[in-house]
């Protein structure tokens, strides 16, 4: 496993991003653990996080797209950590973009924040995290609605490694009815890898009883 792969699952234990316990995802299941990136709280935890999403863009994409889109609302600020990062890192200045969940009719008007997508724009989408597949739904008629662009990807910071609405992942199924590539900073099992039985900062973050729950969450939900 890639180093910054291990810094950022300790990074998202440090931000009380990853948490493990009792959860109910928005698809409505039941889940031992939980990705929130709305605990990303700080310019400094933007920034750091921003970074983990440029190498993971970066590594799967390279650099030869014009948009990223973040959708509302927690899509917004990954986009901007993500869009700076990757002019810091790789020199590259990319566009952001994010919609709003109403539509404006004053000032700066309609339904997008930051930058117009344009004819011939490639773009990746920049989400937290997917579980069933579901808001690239809403996404991709939003990105498709500007005109003749071109979505070529997603990146999320974790992929759950579970079932979307049918028996393979979420991050599959997207690729396979969107034809969209998808990538993601880090999986479910490289947290497990990580995290499971090790010390951390004085703990034992996934010990035996967590870990015996995960397993059982991935028998009823895994992937194929």
């Amino acid at each position: 496993m890639e180093q910054y792969k291990k810094e950022f699952i300790e990074f998202m234990i440090d931000c009380n991003v990853l948490k493990f316990g009792d959860f109910v995802t928005k698809s409505g299941r039941k889940t031992p653990f939980f990705v929130n990136t709305g605990f990303y709280r700080t310019g400094a935890q933007l920034r750091k996080l921003g970074q983990y999403y440029a190498k993971a863009i970066e590594s799967k994409f390279g650099l030869d797209f014009d948009v990223l889109f973040g959708p509302a609302y927690k899509g917004i600020p990954l986009t901007v950590a993500a869009t700076m990062a990757i002019s810091e890192m790789y020199g590259k200045d990319i566009r952001y973009c994010s919609n709003r969940k109403e539509v404006k009719d004053h000032g700066d008007k309609g339904i997008l924040l930051g930058s117009p997508i344009e004819d011939g724009d490639k773009v990746i989408i920049i989400e937290d995290v997917t579980t069933a597949g579901t808001s690239i739904q809403e996404t991709l008629p939003i990105i498709k609605a500007q005109g003749e662009v071109n979505p070529v990807g997603l990146v999320v910071s974790v992929d759950r490694m579970e079932r979307g609405q049918g028996t393979k992942s979420a991050l599959k199924e997207i690729e396979e009815n969107y034809g969209l590539q998808t990538t993601a900073i880090v999986t479910m099992a490289e947290v497990v890898e990580h995290l499971y039985n090790k010390e951390y900062k004085g703990r034992i973050v996934i010990d035996d009883t967590i870990k015996k729950a995960i397993d059982a969450y991935y028998e009823q939900y895994g992937a194929e």
